[in-house]
């Protein structure tokens, strides 16, 4: 029998996401404020242009959700959290940023998509 593989092992294998990596994300905005109508309109291009299939988003309006705004240490909205792969990383903003916000993801263009 094969010995099981190492925490070491475990971690790196998570935190290098193949291109194919599923995503999870969640989106904490404030209501309907302009920025975060921006946030949703800007994440939701990207994810449909670059991670088609491969990913969960949720949205979550901060006043309807505040434990979950809580336990995130979310100070200011609208915030992108990834959660999925490892690690954890955070966007403040409106989402306008899109190369800033692909390197950050770790996601690489599709190859059938233009740069």
């Amino acid at each position: 029998m094969p010995p099981a593989p190492s925490l070491a092992d475990t971690m790196r294998s998570t935190l290098s996401a193949p291109v194919s990596a599923h995503y999870m994300m969640r989106l904490y905005v404030t209501g309907t404020a302009p920025n975060s109508a921006r946030a949703i309109a800007n994440i939701r291009k990207l994810c449909e242009q670059h991670l088609q299939g491969r990913y969960d988003l949720q949205i979550l309006d901060i006043a309807e959700h505040p434990e979950l705004a809580l336990g995130e240490q979310i100070v200011a909205a609208p915030t992108l959290v990834r959660l999925y792969p490892l690690p954890v990383r955070r966007f403040v903003g409106d989402m306008s940023w899109t190369d800033r916000i692909l390197r950050g993801l770790d996601i690489r263009p599709s190859p059938t998509m233009p740069a």
